[in-house]
């Protein structure tokens, strides 16, 4: 499968993008800046280039702080037009990461569905460890929780979160995202107050 990473230069991305590749995806890293993207991906052994570029794949990752989240959809609308988009991002505020901050819209994933109507999103990711993704030699011990409308685009982001060393759950509609990015700060909190890198583990699934 084809994966685009938007904002794919950065530590998500990083992490990502090899242990995507490491499962036998064709993975294609995107930036704001073509060459940064495209001299990123060469030391990963990916391909790389725009943001815009990496819009041209089966599903499609975005990897950008809140601050430019609204602004990098927009202005990648019609690219990401009838794709499936899997939006990792929580709406943190700089200054009180360890604080839930709702946005106007209740949740960043929600605010991406109504921005691109013609889009799929999905929203997941919300709790690993970026350093723990990029180290391919580390298993996280993490559940990662899959939200969207679209039951189809839900469960196939869940595999690829299984591609990826993780366990993917199906967790319900979209609007269910609230609670996940709400959860984000209360984990940044417990690693600051127990110094460890906290994940997430639902029980009694099998």
């Amino acid at each position: 499968m084809r994966i685009g990473l938007i904002g794919g230069t950065g530590r998500e991305g990083t992490g990502l993008a090899l242990r995507w590749k490491r499962a036998g995806h064709d993975v294609f890293l995107g930036s704001r800046d073509a060459a940064r993207g495209q001299a990123r991906a060469k030391e990963l052994g990916v391909q790389g280039g725009s943001n815009e570029q990496a819009c041209d794949a089966d599903v499609v990752l975005l990897a950008v702080p809140y601050g430019a989240h609204a602004k990098t959809l927009t202005g990648l609308r019609d690219a990401l037009s009838g794709r499936v988009l899997i939006d990792i991002t929580v709406p943190l505020a700089p200054s009180k990461v360890q604080s839930v901050n709702l946005p106007s819209g209740q949740s960043a994933a929600l605010e991406a569905q109504a921005l691109l109507p013609e889009t799929t999103v999905v929203a997941a990711l919300h709790h690993v460890s970026s350093a723990h993704l990029a180290d391919l030699e580390h298993t996280p011990d993490c559940d990662v929780l899959v939200c969207s409308n679209d039951k189809p685009a839900r469960a196939l982001v869940a595999d690829l979160m299984n591609d990826l060393g993780l366990r993917g759950l199906e967790a319900g509609r979209l609007k269910n995202a609230i609670a996940l990015e709400s959860l984000t700060p209360v984990l940044i909190f417990m690693n600051k107050k127990y110094g460890t890198t906290t994940g997430l583990r639902v029980t009694g699934i099998e």
